[in-house]
């Protein structure tokens, strides 16, 4: 099975959990929400990372707040910055109500990306958005929790990931609400971030 059939087959077995936007009267949501809708929804996996801001890193930390929860690396130069650049349009757009809004972005590179590296990396699209970083073990678990792929592949002197690229949307109580696929703009997150704000 080729790499790209394995991470077409993974983002696939994700979009099974989930059923179209226009469920999204049947799980409690009073406004259909653009992204796949988890239903019923189920509590995010449990995970401890380091953090780049400092501490350790667990979806527990917020619980109270809006999570989008996305994987990838400081050194993508595709996916990874325009999916930053979403979220950061996003939560510029929503105004004081981004305040309850939490971006965690967890690395498939620990061997790059340290928590400083992530820091850095993050602060240059929104100050507020955590980075999570561990082992090689660790980040695996944690991927295989969420059905996350990340294969490496040599470049040249160097090396980059094809990994899934989707976004996980998580309520105020620490479940996954829905699953956002890469490529929508930042006003399908405000709508979408707008419902489950007003939760």
């Amino acid at each position: 099975m080729s790499s790209i059939t394995r991470g077409l087959t993974c983002a696939l077995v994700a979009l099974l959990l989930v059923t179209s936007g226009t469920a999204g009267a049947t799980s409690g949501v009073p406004e259909s929400l653009k992204a796949g809708v988890f239903d019923p929804p189920r509590q995010a996996p449990g995970f401890a990372l380091l953090g780049s801001n400092g501490g350790m890193l667990s979806i527990n930390n917020f619980h109270g707040k809006i999570v989008l929860l996305a994987f990838g690396y400081t050194s993508c130069t595709a996916v990874c910055p325009i999916t930053l650049n979403t979220f950061a349009q996003a939560r510029h757009m929503l105004g004081p109500a981004a305040a309850d809004v939490q971006v965690v972005y967890v690395t498939v590179d620990p061997a790059r990306d340290d928590t400083a590296r992530l820091k850095k990396y993050l602060g240059g699209f929104d100050r507020t958005f955590v980075g999570g970083t561990g082992t090689e073990q660790q980040l695996a678990a944690v991927r295989k929790d969420y059905g996350v792929s990340a294969e490496k592949h040599n470049v040249g002197n160097s090396y980059a990931y094809e990994h899934s690229s989707f976004t996980y949307l998580i309520d105020r109580e620490g479940r996954i609400r829905a699953l956002m696929p890469y490529g929508h703009g930042p006003e399908d997150y405000v709508h979408d971030l707008t419902i489950l704000l007003k939760e």
